[in-house]
């Protein structure tokens, strides 16, 4: 049974989600970048597949196992008071109802599911498997009495040589995960594309979640072009990296 703190943590990340356009989630790897997000001011957060790979020598693209990837999360989670959001990749070959009664058991109100499959290859899946896929972790959610809040994926402009020529098909993906149960919508690969992101913003009733660089991007902009969810993917570590190592330079031998 979830405890009454997932529940209300859970109902917390939905009123965000409505008071703020766009809702700003840092995203973090560990305990110690979520209590300084926290302390920046930051009321809610998500924990990024690539960004907690790479700060456990792990691979991105289901690199580690689902079990592996709850024993990373949950004392991320325990170390602050707001509400955590989990990137679940494609759901680690996890059948809904487990993947959801995983990620509540580690306190997690929110989850990424994305449409690529690395653990088969690759593989992209179908619209029609995609939004099954997110209507069972809705399902599940239900049944488990927690309001999940379920960011749903599309690969598709990524893979795309040119991400224009499957706008239709994206947003048709999308508008299917929204009938299926998706809180909000993330269509990976187009942040500095001003066009298609109006174009998608414009097509959606969800917030629909950009990934953003905290020094390079510019929340007013995304703010204009309709984005209603941002999180930052591997980029704020990828900064962080970067300030690091001008840093220590002066140092080197």
């Amino acid at each position: 049974m979830a405890s009454h703190t997932t529940v209300d943590r859970a109902q917390r990340l939905a009123q965000l989600h409505a008071q703020h356009k766009p809702l700003v989630l840092p995203t973090v790897w560990d305990a110690w970048s979520a209590r300084t997000a926290v302390d920046a001011g930051f009321l809610a957060l998500t924990i990024g597949s690539h960004p907690l790979a790479d700060s456990r020598g792990a691979g991105d693209q289901e690199g580690q196992s689902f079990e592996e990837v709850l024993a990373a999360v949950r004392p991320i989670i325990a170390a602050v008071d707001v509400p955590v959001s989990v990137d679940l990749e494609a759901g680690y070959g996890q059948k809904p109802a487990d993947l959801i009664a995983g990620l509540i058991e580690v306190g997690g109100v929110g989850l990424n599911i994305e449409d690529t499959v690395h653990s088969e290859g690759g593989r992209v899946r179908s619209t029609e498997e995609h939004a099954s896929y997110v209507a069972g972790l809705r399902a599940a959610a239900d049944d488990a009495g927690v309001p999940v809040w379920v960011n749903g994926r599309t690969d598709l402009f990524m893979h795309a040589q040119d991400a224009s020529a499957v706008l239709d098909e994206a947003i048709g993906r999308l508008r299917a995960l929204v009938e299926a149960g998706a809180d909000s919508v993330y269509p990976v690969g187009i942040q500095d594309d001003d066009e298609l992101l109006a174009a998608v913003t414009g097509a959606i009733t969800v917030p629909v979640n950009s990934t953003a660089h905290p020094v390079r991007h510019d929340l007013d902009r995304f703010r204009r072009l309709g984005v209603g969810r941002i999180s930052n993917g591997p980029l704020l570590q990828r900064a962080l990296t970067d300030t690091v190592k001008d840093m220590l330079k002066p140092w080197t031998p």
